[in-house]
């Protein structure tokens, strides 16, 4: 089980975090969720499709960096993908809440977690989270920021799901690929954009998803996927052919 603590000066002082990229630090993942706003840079790297968590049952855009669990075919000697989502940069830290009382009212806020049995979390290498004298570093302050962007990225990319299953967006995809060793691979369990069905859309409807940026998203969703040769070339060239 994890142990997710809230994050502070006075328990964490002599806490750093390994940056440095390998299986190693958790990184062996085969996909990671990502969000519309990201698509544009994930989609020049990675290809994109859905992914729904049988436990959850919760749906949510993925960037696919491997054919099976716990194959990245980007990680060779660091990670070799031009670039790298908010949600593999964010380990070990997580966002959590706490209620706050101002001028006798409770609210919930925001706070800045961490792992501390993640693999990246050290006392004896990595960038240091708080200053000598107490203050977070510029480390610790880039990686609270991108964490706020990401928990605002998640929940645009619920929003985005919503409606293309309102819309009847989403459908089954499987992914044949042969290796140039003769080995096939097929690639199920994700959803992708029914374009059929996304042709016969109505003004109406496509209106409303390009007024929330999700038609940009959605065909940069759809031309991600010619990345999948990309990841054939690297399982290509990780087997020596």
């Amino acid at each position: 089980m994890t142990n997710t603590v809230l994050l502070n000066a006075a328990d964490h002082a002599d806490l750093r975090v390994i940056t440095a990229r390998g299986a190693e630090y958790g990184d062996n993942q085969w996909f990671a969720t990502t969000f519309p706003l990201e698509f544009r840079s994930c989609a020049a790297c990675y290809p994109l499709f859905f992914f729904k968590d049988n436990q959850s049952q919760q749906t949510y855009p993925v960037a696919l960096f491997g054919f099976r669990h716990g194959e990245n075919m980007f990680l060779q000697d660091g990670w070799q993908g031009q670039y790298l989502p908010l949600s593999v940069r964010r380990q070990p830290f997580l966002i959590g809440r706490q209620q706050v009382r101002e001028d006798g009212m409770v609210r919930e806020q925001r706070v800045l977690h961490i792992a501390l049995d993640h693999p990246r979390v050290s006392k004896a290498e990595g960038e240091p989270l708080f200053l000598p004298y107490g203050g977070q570093t510029p480390f610790l302050q880039d990686m609270a920021g991108m964490l706020e962007t990401l928990h605002l990225g998640m929940q645009d990319a619920n929003n985005f799901v919503a409606l293309l299953e309102q819309y009847q967006l989403l459908e089954p995809v499987t992914v044949n690929v042969t290796l140039k060793d003769g080995s096939s691979h097929q690639l199920v369990g994700f959803l992708t954009i029914a374009e059929e069905q996304l042709a016969n859309l109505d003004g109406v409807a496509l209106a409303q998803l390009h007024q929330h940026g999700y038609l940009q998203a959605i065909y940069l969703m759809i031309a991600s996927q010619a990345q999948i040769r990309q990841l054939v070339a690297l399982k290509n060239q990780q087997l020596g052919l």
